[in-house]
């Protein structure tokens, strides 16, 4: 089977790698990165040229296309695709919209009985202005509509700095259309979770949990990001914690979904808060969390074609995703600067001394006369796999100081969250 994955990150590297290790070695990728590189041939498409991909599978013979990143899938990459017979796997631009839009999903979730925060929308300034002004209890939290690289979150600990969220999103337009509406909702206590699960429109195969490191800097300071790190499973979601999070959450969404006409096939990932009131959702994801796949990935025992296979064939029912017992935790190293402004083009050297039981997933990184360079703002992830978490991190730390690239930056704390 001849298999094209769409995107150029780490999650999409991660995606190959599991696919390359399940025996499937026809592996093309747009446009991909020079880790991909070594067991996919990739050719430099940008994930947006619908046209010059689906060209490209038909000149391929491409038999199943996987798609990574959001942008595709919320501008309606698997609708064209499969307009022209090219079997894809993900969600269609209805169905995205659950990621896509945070008006839509929180209307959703209200619609259908899943637990959220409480929150207003508002499509222009002057409404959402007067709306923060009459507020008297914070935090508050201000959400760009639209796709923003998981970075149109923003937490206002004040009145003023609500009407500064607003400023930036509404009028400054930093996340462009995605400020078009903003959502306003109460601040919810507790520990964030992400839970994966695979639908094919009616059912669901539960993957696993994860938690990510969403703020630059250790402690949970600076800026968001679109993921500093991450470690899989979380110890905070037991069995039963488990069961409810699919039955009352992902298995409401999906069945919301196809209620609303919008079928789900995909990866569903549900961005989450342990409160003292149980589970509830911040957000719904359309695809793999990034870094969260590169430490799911690792632990997972069953064909991931497999299942994607029969998810995008509707016939899920009965299938079963198992994962080993172990813990995988994943170090991102990033351009210093990152996620604003940051150099590029700088050599990165030895990933040769790294144990062979440690992973490198690539995210930004090109090929040049030989030389592995760093071509954007997060670059590498390093991924490791133990019996404890403790462990995890210590070998993944122990690897990263073997690597080397100007103003290379990391995080010290991943997963120190849940380390006893």
């Amino acid at each position: 089977m001849r298999v094209l994955i769409i995107g150029n990150g780490g999650r999409e590297h991660a995606i190959a790698w599991k696919i390359y290790n399940e025996g499937y070695k026809e592996l093309f990728c747009v446009p991909g990165n020079a880790g991909i590189s070594e067991i996919a041939e990739c050719t430099d498409i940008k994930v947006n040229e619908f046209e010059k991909i689906k060209d490209f599978c038909l000149e391929k013979r491409i038999d199943f296309v996987v798609v990574g990143p959001d942008n595709p899938l919320a501008d309606g990459i698997v609708d064209y695709l499969e307009s022209f017979g090219i079997k894809t796997f993900g969600p269609t631009k209805d169905a995205a919209m659950i990621e896509s839009s945070k008006a839509f999903a929180k209307d959703l979730m209200k619609k259908y009985g899943i637990k959220t925060a409480r929150y207003e929308v508002f499509t222009n300034y002057e409404d959402a202005y007067k709306f923060v002004s009459q507020i008297s209890q914070y935090p508050i939290v201000v959400k760009a509509d639209g796709l923003a690289l998981g970075k149109g979150v923003i937490i206002a600990n004040t009145k003023q700095e609500a009407i500064e969220a607003l400023n930036l999103i509404m009028k400054e337009r930093v996340f462009g259309n995605a400020g078009n509406k903003v959502v306003i909702e109460d601040y919810l206590v507790g520990e964030e979770v992400s839970v994966f699960v695979v639908s094919d429109g009616k059912d669901i195969v539960p993957l696993t949990t994860a938690r990510d490191h969403k703020k630059a800097f250790d402690g949970d300071e600076g800026p968001n990001t679109g993921g500093m790190g991450a470690f899989s499973p979380s110890k905070l979601v037991n069995k039963a914690v488990f069961e409810d999070i699919l039955e009352n959450i992902m298995l409401r969404a999906v069945y919301g979904m196809r209620k609303e006409g919008r079928p789900f096939k995909g990866v569903l990932y549900g961005g989450l808060i342990l409160t003292e009131e149980g589970p509830k959702v911040l957000e719904f994801n359309a695809r793999f969390g990034d870094p969260e796949a590169q430490t799911i990935l690792p632990l997972m025992n069953s064909e991931l074609m497999e299942i994607m296979i029969k998810a995008r064939e509707g016939n899920l029912k009965g299938v079963e995703a198992k994962f080993n017992h172990d813990y995988s935790l994943c170090v991102v190293l990033a351009s210093k600067g990152y996620p604003d402004k940051y150099e590029t083009g700088f050599e990165i050297s030895g990933l040769e001394n790294l144990d062979e039981k440690t992973i490198v997933f690539h995210a930004n990184t090109k090929r040049e006369n030989g030389k592995i360079k760093t071509a954007g703002g997060r670059v590498l992830n390093v991924v490791r796999r133990e019996k404890t978490l403790k462990e995890a991190k210590e070998k993944v730390y122990e690897e990263v100081r073997k690597i080397h690239f100007e103003n290379m930056f990391y995080r010290n704390d991943i997963g120190d969250k849940e380390i006893e």
